[in-house]
């Protein structure tokens, strides 16, 4: 079970982000993520008039390493660690580490 999924609010802490916050937009095999509004690049594209494509400066979202990021607790209001704890049916459940309340 991963403990960030697509769509958790996390929050960035460490690189030129941080204390950014945003939510998960897709996971990568290679431990990299897409998290909405962090990361920006600018990316120079030729115009492709078959496509609709306008060329020019476009700015996009890059992906950030895992180790980057952190969950975002609402209730604290800070960066937290997630842990997994089993139910007594078997099932798994992810819980904030310092407050054990369910994500």
């Amino acid at each position: 079970m991963n403990k960030i999924k697509t769509g958790d609010q996390v929050i960035v802490i460490a690189g030129k982000d941080k204390g950014k916050q945003g939510s998960v937009t897709k996971i990568l095999s290679n431990g990299r993520c897409y998290v909405s509004g962090i990361q920006m690049v600018k990316r120079h594209t030729k115009p492709n008039p078959n496509a609709g494509i306008a060329g020019g400066v476009v700015e996009k979202e890059s992906s950030i390493d895992m180790s980057n990021i952190s969950i975002f607790n609402p209730s604290t209001k800070k960066a937290d660690k997630v842990q997994i704890k089993s139910q007594e049916d078997g099932s798994k459940v992810r819980v904030f580490k310092s407050s054990g309340k369910e994500i």
